[in-house]
This record gives structure tokens, sequence and C-alpha cells, in this order.
């Protein structure tokens, strides 16, 4: 782990795994398990002396299982922290981490801090130099490595970035809007799913 604080380890853990809960969570009710917005966003929120702000990015299958989740993470008061966190499904290869690119250029590498039955989260300092990469780039990619020993590069769109890291965090009313539309679009593609397997059924029992 990156912190020496065990308090602040929770903290940054903690507020990061309840954003990618959204994406991973299984749908127990559809208007209370909502999905995350779309693109980069910004929520704050306040943890014990600290105020926590993620600047987040979730990449989610039509089932809302999740696929990679990125935060960077700010932590401000009784302890000054800026760490970025990458969560990636389980079942990876643990010493090579999370390799990290931004426009094609040398990858770094993410150690990861903590597995969980449904996810891992591999972390690092977020550094001025880092931040200041992510504001002048085009694209992020992300290589996690499964136990087949495949590469698997999940790639996000830095457009945006910028004003969100450095702009206001989305409001909670906003959110939820942004949540349920994303909601109603993930529930009309699994709709259309349905429909093409019913019609490829009926075909297939009508030859």
């Amino acid at each position: 782990m990156i912190f020496t604080s065990n308090l602040i380890k929770r903290t940054v853990l903690s507020a990061f795994a309840a954003s990618v809960a959204m994406a991973a969570a299984p749908s127990v009710s559809q208007a209370q398990q909502a999905a995350p917005p779309k693109g980069w966003f910004k929520v704050c929120t306040k943890q014990e002396d600290n105020d926590v702000c993620i600047v987040q990015n979730l990449l989610t299958a039509s089932s809302g299982q999740l696929i990679t989740a990125v935060g960077l993470i700010t932590v401000s008061g009784k302890t000054n922290r800026k760490i970025m966190q990458v969560s990636v499904p389980s079942a990876r290869l643990i010493p090579v981490g999370v390799q990290m690119q931004i426009d094609g250029g040398k990858a770094q590498k993410l150690d990861y801090a903590i597995c969980m039955p449904d996810k891992c989260v591999a972390e690092v300092l977020l550094t001025d130099q880092m931040l200041a990469s992510l504001k002048k780039g085009g694209e992020l990619v992300l290589t996690s490595v499964n136990f087949q020993r495949a590469p698997n590069p999940i790639k996000f769109s830095l457009e945006g970035f910028t004003g969100v890291f450095d702009g206001e965090p989305i409001e909670q009313s906003q959110l939820e809007e942004r949540q349920r539309l994303l909601q109603e679009e993930m529930q009309k593609k699994a709709e259309e799913a349905r429909k093409k397997l019913e019609d490829a059924q009926k075909a297939a029992k009508s030859q």
C-alpha cells in the first residue's frame, strides 16, 4: 500500500470502492441501483477530518458488470494526499500489476493494493508530472493481465478530463439524473439483446 496511515488507506479505498460498487453491484432494484454517469466526473465527500474528491471514469458491460474503473483521489484536510487507483475484475496476475500509458508513451506500473472476490485495486501516488500528462493527453490505456496471461488493454478518452479535474464536483441531483439516463440506456440494450436471442431461437425452431 502507498499510505503509511491505516486511516487514510481505509478512507481512500472506501471512497473509491463506493463509486465502483455502483457499477459492479448486481441490479437488485432498477430504481435504486442506478449506474454511474458516462465519461469523467467528480464527486466530493467528507471523510472524518478530511475532504475527499474523486475524479473518475468507469467502464461497464451492458449487464452492469465492472470492466475497468479509474479514480484520481485528492485527500485534503488533516492529511493531504493524492493517489490514482484502478479497479479491474478479479483473477488477475498480481506481480505485473496494471500498466498505464498516456498517448502511447512509456508504460508505468501500478501495483495492486488489494484484491477482493469481485475486483482488484491497483494504486500509485499521483504526482504533478503524472497529472500534467493526463491533462495534456488524449488517451489513457490501462492494461491488466488475466490468469490466462492474456493482456487486457482498456482505453479511456481524456477529452474533458482537465475541466472536470479543475472544476466543481457534480451536484447530487445531476449525478442521479445522469445515472437514471444511463440506466435507461443499459436497459434498452439488454432488451434489444434479449429480443435478438428470442428471434434467433424462433428462427432455429422454424428450420
